[in-house]
């Protein structure tokens, strides 16, 4: 395996950087479509590409028939229902309530890890875990503060906790089918395929499946997503879910909003509030500390993600 491909920190860093960057590229991709419309393009695209890496890498892509109603089912839960349901959500409440909902898939992460693949957590990383969604949430305290002025906010409410428990639950049926000798690649890009399928057929009832956008910058910004945004990042992160259980996995989802907000203060001139600078060090901190060298020692299948550099061992 190559020395990069080895390095937990890769793994982690990979599309936490990646997933942070897509909430700014996803803005390019809601003008001159519906949104639904791009999302089932971009895994439609990233399937396609997930079955050439696996081809590439002198994998089956084919799987057993037995096995396509469950692909199925994850396809739909995690690429289908779980994008639907933000972006739905998103139209009922502030996209700032949505993130603090997707980084309580620390403790779904946890859940399902517990239920389906009889992984624990410590107490202490749980805690850590807590630490790190009271730092999201402080970093939206405006935004989710003023959620409960809006009509729908209980139905967006609700979206969001079901599109961040449908994550948790993709996560944890992919984790068990590569236990069960499914390579990873193939297996993705099935699950993409479905989920393009399912995403495909909810724009079709509403009736316009056919509008795509148009000029360099929609289809570049589709593009990126599809490859870095899915095919890159969710390989990385299925690796490291695989290497260190769904719930440490999931500890992504807390640096991915502060990382994000940083680079919208670049691009469209978001401004930090104090308290967001609390909730930024806070999120950090809890990271750190649910991943330090320590914890590692007493959890032998866990490596720092956010510790000094250290000299890499993995073989050539």
């Amino acid at each position: 395996m190559p020395r990069i491909l080895a390095s937990t920190r890769l793994l982690f860093w990979g599309p936490t950087l990646i997933w942070a960057s897509t909430w700014h590229v996803i803005l390019y991709q809601l003008e001159g479509a519906p949104a639904l419309n791009g999302v089932a393009l971009r895994f439609a695209l990233a399937s396609v590409l997930m079955f050439a890496l696996a081809l590439a890498q002198g994998q089956r892509i084919a799987v057993p028939l037995r096995w396509h109603g469950w692909l199925l089912v994850t396809g739909v839960v995690q690429y289908g229902l779980n994008y639907w349901g933000v972006y739905e959500a998103e139209r009922h409440v502030p996209s700032g309530l949505v993130a603090v909902l997707f980084s309580l898939m620390v403790f779904g992460n946890a859940a399902s890890g517990r239920l389906l693949l009889g992984q624990r957590v410590s107490r202490r990383f749980l805690l850590a875990g807590a630490g790190g969604v009271l730092g999201v949430l402080l970093i939206f305290w405006p935004e989710v503060a003023a959620a409960g002025a809006r009509p729908n906010a209980a139905l967006g409410l609700a979206l969001g906790l079901g599109a961040a428990a449908c994550a948790s639950l993709g996560n944890a049926l992919t984790l068990r089918f590569t236990r069960q000798g499914i390579a990873l690649a193939p297996m993705l890009a099935h699950c993409m395929g479905y989920g393009a399928l399912a995403l495909f057929a909810m724009a079709s009832v509403r009736g316009d499946v056919w509008r795509v956008g148009s000029g360099w910058v929609w289809w570049g910004s589709l593009v990126y997503l599809a490859v870095f945004g899915t095919v890159v990042a969710f390989g990385l992160y299925f690796k490291l879910a695989q290497r260190q259980g769904p719930a440490r996995a999931a500890l992504t989802g807390v640096l991915i909003p502060p990382i994000a907000l940083a680079i919208s203060a670049v691009f469209e001139g978001w401004r930090p509030t104090p308290l967001a600078l609390v909730g930024m060090a806070l999120s950090l901190g809890c990271v750190y500390a649910a991943t330090r060298p320590a914890a590692a020692a007493r959890e032998p299948a866990a490596e720092a993600l956010v510790s000094p550099p250290v000299r890499d061992r993995a073989p050539t």
